[in-house]
């Protein structure tokens, strides 16, 4: 007997993200589908609540909003860094670098360069965005049940 997907489910499926002109930004239809438990913190929450109710069998597609995605792009998350930084290295615009914070790497990417600065962009590369989700439920099972 199938049961829906909601909390304290194991949920195995092939999803894959795309950005809404179709590029994919993630997909695992072509390779071995994917397992977790909801609530696990392995699907943000705004992907995670679009298949409570699914069960096996179903396919579907989700578009889900910026703020239930990857956030709002923030222009705080822009900032000026030295060319000092950067010594001896090839920087060019849309460049990523991994810059160093007190919590360990951060991701940035080279937006514009001027005046012996760059300006980094530390935004998710997907924020902003809408992401169309698609789902290929494959299994639902009891979390306790192994």
């Amino acid at each position: 007997m199938s049961i829906p997907i909601d909390t304290g489910t194991t949920v195995t499926l092939h999803f894959a993200l795309l950005l809404e002109d179709g590029a994919v930004v993630d997909s695992n239809f072509e390779g071995k589908p994917a397992t977790f438990s909801i609530g696990d913190g392995n699907l943000l929450p705004g992907f995670e609540e679009t298949l409570f109710g699914l069960r096996p069998g179903d396919e579907d597609e989700f578009v889900i909003p910026p703020e239930k995605a990857f956030g709002q792009h923030n222009e705080q998350n822009v900032q000026a860094v030295s060319m000092d930084n950067f010594a001896d290295l090839e920087i060019e615009i849309g460049a990523m670098f991994s810059f160093q914070n007190g919590d360990g790497e951060l991701p940035g990417v080279i937006t514009e360069i001027a005046g012996g600065e760059a300006m980094v962009d530390f935004n998710h590369p997907l924020a902003g965005k809408n992401i169309v989700f698609q789902v290929k439920i494959i299994s639902v099972a009891p979390e306790n049940v192994h």
